[in-house]
């Protein structure tokens, strides 16, 4: 209420609401992005510039409620259309081109050329020079004829330092055996006919997996005796969880005799533990998948690391003219991370750093399509997708707060990869080691808050899960709408799609347009918060032509009457 003097307090200016923040909140109501990303198409031809705003893309509903709720929509499609195929999704790629051919046989003509040289020793450096220019040229030209990947893979092209290094595929004695079933190339699962009625069903699965216990929680995911729950063992779990999942689609495979296909989501539970939802289509046993659970594992052959070396202020050094790090205390160069490896491989007594497992519980049930379970698994697939890890349940508690604490004090130390830098912790260069590398405070997103430990993909995704990518189901959402309204798709593909925009990143010509990031500061971008209003004001329009379209129009006998 205003004062006598007709004026308001700052009490009730600040009770008022903020109206960018309302502008960005009607933004999101009507699916509009609130963090738009501003292009400046360039005519080459005429020279005329224009800024076209498209959707950041973020999949996080804290940074853009609009776009990862397009995110989630889009996954929960690709869920449902790839689940319970009838038929085998096949993907044939086009004939090759006579053009894509020619390129690949100059390329090989000049590889056998510079190879023959090489071996003979008849050709000088700068032939090779000259024939490796050569390749380095072809390559470029059969990338952008359109072929995928690439002719010829280069021996460092896993980002190693070292080759490749096998170790023995001599299964565990502490797991149960597996059996093996032939396998053959289909990925559609067996279907049932019902004897009554002739009708034919089609189950697939919906399988929950989760990791084994660290120590008795309570009902808020908090531990009963925090001294005695494992962290350091959690830690670990959680940062080789993606490992493991890749260990148990593999046996899944190879004992269910198919090619089975899978649509999986990875959540925390409450007690902070990943655990994983996966549809996979067909059905197995449960007796089988209980037993595939249990004789599942990955061991991580890393150097150990459970006694600390150096740490505070007592750190190695690094030193400049050799690339390495150095005892601050006796100047001996550290290990190497290949060296270190090396040492492992010699030992014959040696154990694996960390072997991951999963839990005892199992749940899988079987779902039929079109079915309400289908429905509720779909939804429940998707429901944390949109959310970070942690953020996927909410703290309510100091004993929650304190056990989130204690789990991000685990991680800090934790080497999360070869290259991490808290190796150096326990007296081991890193992978490709370079300046101003600390323990414990390692850049992988593995030790942020957000992440809790996990730096895997959150959707995954087999590849012949319903024969389209997610550009293909965007695409066909895009091919619906247009339908829908009547009209004509876009010929020019520089005109690029409402939901990514051109395929740039910087200043890039593409046909007859140039596109190029833009500043918020240039005098020709609008503000934000202008653009988001002529932006939902774009959405009502189109929204209510779309009404339009699919509203039935009555009659003269319906008005009438």
């Amino acid at each position: 209420m205003p004062t006598p003097t007709g004026k308001s307090t700052r009490a009730e200016r600040l009770a008022q609401p903020l109206a960018r923040e309302v502008a960005e909140q009607v933004a999101a109501d009507h699916g509009v992005c609130i963090r738009p990303v501003s292009l400046r198409r360039t005519n080459i031809a005429t020279g005329a510039t224009e800024v076209i705003d498209v959707p950041c893309g973020s999949t996080l509903e804290s940074r853009c409620p609009a776009c990862a709720k397009r995110k989630r929509s889009l996954r929960r499609t690709q869920c449902e259309e790839g689940w319970h195929l009838a038929e085998e999704p096949v993907v044939q790629p086009d004939p090759p081109s006579e053009e894509q051919r020619s390129w690949v046989e100059q390329r090989a003509m000049v590889t056998a050329e510079r190879d023959r040289l090489a071996t003979t020793g008849a050709a000088d450096p700068e032939q090779l020079s000259a024939l490796d220019a050569a390749i380095t040229d072809l390559d470029e030209e059969i990338t952008a004829s359109g072929l995928r990947g690439s002719i010829t893979r280069s021996a460092d092209s896993s980002g190693s330092s070292g080759a490749r290094r096998i170790r023995s595929t001599k299964r565990r004695q502490d797991v149960p055996d597996l059996p093996k079933r032939p396998m053959t190339r289909k990925t559609v699962g067996r279907a049932f006919t019902d004897p009554a009625s002739g009708k034919v069903f089609r189950p697939s699965l919906f399988i929950t997996l989760t990791l084994d216990s660290y120590g008795r929680v309570r009902s808020d995911g908090t531990p009963v005796d925090p001294s005695t729950y494992d962290y350091r063992r959690a830690a670990r779990d959680t940062l080789h969880f993606s490992k493991l999942i890749d260990r148990f689609v593999q046996n899944l495979r190879r004992v269910a005799g198919f090619d089975v296909q899978y649509f999986a989501a990875v959540e925390p539970q409450r007690r902070l533990a990943p655990h994983l939802h996966m549809a996979t289509r067909g059905t197995i046993p449960r007796a089988e998948l209980r037993q595939i659970a249990a004789a599942t594992y990955h061991q991580v052959w890393w150097p150990a690391a459970d006694t600390v070396r150096f740490e505070g202020d007592h750190l190695p050094a690094w030193d400049e003219d050799t690339g390495t790090y150095l005892d601050p205390t006796t100047g001996e160069v550290l290990p190497t991370w290949d060296e270190a490896l090396d040492a492992l491989d010699d030992d014959p007594d040696a154990e694996p750093f960390h072997v991951v497992r999963f839990g005892r519980q199992v749940d899988a049930k079987g779902v039929v399509a079109g079915s309400e379970d289908a429905n509720r698994c779909v939804r429940y697939l998707a429901k944390y997708l949109t959310k970070d890890i942690a953020d996927c349940h909410t703290i309510e508690t100091i004993s929650q707060e304190q056990h989130v604490d204690r789990l991000l004090d685990a991680l800090r130390f934790e080497p999360c990869s070869p290259r991490c830098s808290n190796w150096l912790r326990y007296g081991i260069q890193p992978d490709q080691p370079k300046a101003g590398l600390r323990p414990g405070f390692c850049r992988s997103k593995a030790h942020r808050r957000e992440h809790l430990g996990y730096a895997g993909r959150r959707v995954l995704v087999s590849r012949k899960w319903s024969g389209k990518t997610l550009a293909d189901h965007k695409a066909d959402r895009l091919a619906w709408v247009l339908e829908t309204l009547g009209v004509d798709p876009a010929t020019d593909e520089d005109q690029g799609d409402e939901e990514n925009g051109p395929p740039v990143l910087a200043s890039v010509s593409s046909g007859s347009f140039e596109w190029e990031l833009a500043r918020p500061t240039d005098p020709d971008v609008a503000p934000r918060e202008q653009r988001l209003l002529r932006a939902v004001g774009e959405a009502l329009k189109r929204r209510a032509q779309l009404d339009a379209v699919r509203t039935p129009v009555p009659s003269a006998t319906e008005r009438a009457a």
